[in-house]
């Protein structure tokens, strides 16, 4: 996961629709081709050379802590965008009942004290 470049760092994200988007990757190569696309949106210089030569920081860390732990600690709805410059590889895993802990699921029901 890359890390962010502002002032206050933490993970890079995004938001759409009132969630934010965590950006996850699989490997290097998928974080490269971000990293190109943000690049040519912005046209700020190399992205994809930057990210595969080590010049963009990033954290490795497993899906399911990813999830479990650092979804939860975020504030409001959280989800989690992986491989998002990928056509056809991306996946979203939305802050719903079954993919994060239903303490922090947008639709958990009136049974759960702690929903968001």
């Amino acid at each position: 996961m890359p890390l962010s470049e502002g002032p206050e760092g933490g993970l890079m994200s995004g938001r759409q629709g009132g969630v934010r988007w965590i950006y996850a990757f699989t490997d290097e190569e998928a974080l490269a081709r971000f990293a190109a696309m943000r690049s040519a949106g912005t046209g700020t210089g190399t992205g994809a050379a930057d990210a595969a030569a080590g010049g963009w920081e990033y954290l490795s860390i497993l899906g399911a802590r990813l999830l479990d732990a650092v979804v939860p600690a975020a504030e409001g709805p959280t989800g989690v965008a992986v491989n998002v410059a990928d056509e056809d590889g991306s996946m979203l895993f939305p802050p719903v009942v079954g993919i994060v802990p239903d303490a922090c699921a947008v639709d958990a029901g009136p049974d759960s004290a702690d929903a968001v």
